[in-house]
């Protein structure tokens, strides 16, 4: 199955310096595969000429005019810069010239372009932010991760099922566990929103664990963790200051005198080990589920091994069908009863 992925190669904090070497890295690890580059001209023309590649016959350059800043208003982005890299790379995906896109760049203008080029899928009222985190025992997908602030406890329903949908048809779990975020397991902790969405978890199909707190996240309690985008985003970028944090510590420690350093050198393999078991890029690309098309975002500050991986998740998700899958579990989904307001 040839899969060809659409590259805004003008996004993040790097632009072409990160996502053309990443692209031609993905290629030549992925003979099945091919990529549209899409940006500005001369940029591009410059990093492909750095980057000399086996894999340059399946990359193709689509020409753009403007690039979207990353700290510019999604509104802005989405009315007047229609010849972007972002949206010409999700429209690649509209005209099924490609069967999916990555960015690094703008967050909110890539959720509302993609949003408003390609829609949502049936049944899907608002699309959800999803990645995979480490934990004790593999991994867990998360969602939302800053999508959407704000939630009716039947989106949670719908982002739990996208969830399990996304799980089964990457990871090959025919019924993925599901928990929801919360302050505590006990059914009568968290707000009304997350209990009333409880109650319309334990009625699904789904394989509705219940409610789990923050440190479950890691412990891989569950396969599938639910919670709305404030909470996720937060829980994330928490995450990821904590393992720079520890990574720092574990360096002042290890260099702080010369007897610390001869430690440092013996410690060296498992130090190693440790930073690749928690190095945020292995996990990059946070994917922009209940969209008709396959949408992946990669962390703008990504290096060209992050932005490699986001490239990686976008063709496995076309490969293993990952938008049939949702669709279809959606479909299947019987319509929510509302659940009875929470007692005072």
């Amino acid at each position: 199955m040839t899969v060809t992925v659409a590259v805004d190669a003008m996004g993040g904090d790097h632009g072409p310096q990160v996502t053309v070497p990443a692209t031609l890295a993905f290629l030549e690890a992925t003979p099945g595969a091919r990529a549209i580059l899409v940006g500005l001209p001369d940029p591009l023309a410059q990093a492909l000429a750095r980057a000399r590649s086996k894999a340059s016959d399946r990359v193709s350059v689509h020409a753009c005019t403007e690039v979207v800043a990353m700290n510019e208003p999604p509104a802005d982005a989405l009315r007047r810069k229609k010849d972007s890299s972002l949206r010409v790379a999700i429209n690649l995906v509209k005209e099924g010239q490609a069967q999916a896109c990555v960015s690094a760049g703008n967050t909110g203008a890539l959720m509302a372009i993609a949003r408003f080029v390609l829609k949502t899928l049936p049944g899907i009222d608002r699309p959800a932010i999803a990645s995979q985190l480490p934990t004790r025992t593999g991994v867990t997908t998360a969602l939302d991760l800053g999508a959407n602030v704000n939630c009716t406890p039947e989106q949670l329903v719908q982002f739990a099922v996208m969830g399990s949908a996304l799980v089964t048809a990457v990871d090959g779990i025919e019924r993925p566990t599901v928990g929801l975020l919360n302050i505590g397991e006990e059914d009568i902790k968290g707000n009304d929103v997350v209990k009333q969405a409880a109650e319309l978890l334990k009625a699904s199909p789904l394989n509705f664990f219940g409610n789990v707190e923050g440190d479950d996240l890691y412990k891989g309690t569950t396969d599938v963790v639910v919670c709305d985008g404030f909470v996720g985003n937060v829980a994330l970028k928490a995450s990821e200051g904590l393992v720079v944090m520890l990574y720092d510590f574990l360096r002042a420690e290890f260099t702080r005198n010369p007897l610390r350093r001869v430690a440092a050198a013996a410690a060296w393999p498992a130090l190693l080990a440790f930073k690749k078991r928690v190095d945020p890029r292995r996990y990059n690309g946070a994917t922009l589920v209940g969209l008709k098309g396959v949408v992946v975002k990669s962390h703008g500050g990504a290096d060209a091994l992050g932005f490699q991986h986001a490239l990686v998740k976008a063709h496995a998700e076309v490969v293993n069908g990952v938008l049939d899958k949702i669709a279809h579990e959606v479909a299947a989904m019987p319509a929510p009863v509302p659940a009875p307001a929470a007692a005072e």
